[in-house]
């Protein structure tokens, strides 16, 4: 079959203009709501692999697993929510600068961050990325967009269990029993039982036999 060249000129953007029933108003409400919900996954998911990284303490192996199994779960949401976008005729994140345009999580660079800390600060940001994805949920609503929404639906359940987690934990923290929470606790409660026990202690060789202040 012969193909003539009918002299229009096909912009890039057309090209990956997804066929789609929705309104072009409808089509960037939602993609200017979950846009950056992407970039604020992949900064929380470099953030959380920080302090995976960069953890130290007595509780390491179970910090150290918990971050990787929550940056695991924030990663899964990137490629979901950016084909959703996709799908609807949207174009999505293209690079770290577009990241740092979007996003609202900041980068934590601090050459050292106690794990009590660390555990605060991730339940902050998730925190603030639930509200962020409940708000956007309602903006799917109500632009037609009902697939888009029950994947963020879904997404922010993860998000809500990672809070769980995290707020469990900074509450054992900061309970006066914790390790965490309690050393100068558990420290001064030493101190007294040793100066108690001192003062019934068998003298050495030569050693005042007075009882000791």
């Amino acid at each position: 079959m012969e193909h003539r060249n009918t002299g229009k000129t096909v912009s890039p953007a057309s090209r990956l203009a997804t066929p789609t029933d929705l309104e072009p108003a409808e089509v960037r409400a939602v993609v200017e709501a979950v846009n950056p919900l992407i970039a604020d996954a992949v900064a929380l998911y470099l953030k959380t692999k920080n302090y995976h990284w960069h953890l130290s303490g007595p509780r390491f192996r179970e910090y150290h697993l918990l971050f990787d199994e929550q940056a695991e779960a924030i990663l899964a949401s990137v490629d979901v929510l950016a084909e959703r976008v996709r799908k609807i005729g949207g174009t999505t994140i293209r690079g770290v600068s577009h990241v740092s345009e979007l996003r609202t999580i900041a980068d934590d660079n601090d050459d050292f961050v106690p794990a009590g800390e660390m555990v605060r600060r991730l339940l902050e940001n998730n925190r603030r990325m639930a509200e962020r994805q409940r708000a956007a949920i309602s903006v799917c609503e109500e632009n037609r967009d009902t697939p888009t929404g029950n994947v963020l639906q879904e997404i922010l359940d993860e998000t809500e269990r990672r809070v769980w987690f995290l707020y469990e934990i900074s509450q054992r923290d900061e309970s006066p029993g914790s390790p965490a929470g309690g050393n100068d606790h558990h420290r001064r409660a030493r101190e007294a039982q040793y100066s108690d026990w001192s003062l019934y202690a068998i003298p050495e060789a030569g050693e005042d036999p007075s009882p000791r202040a």
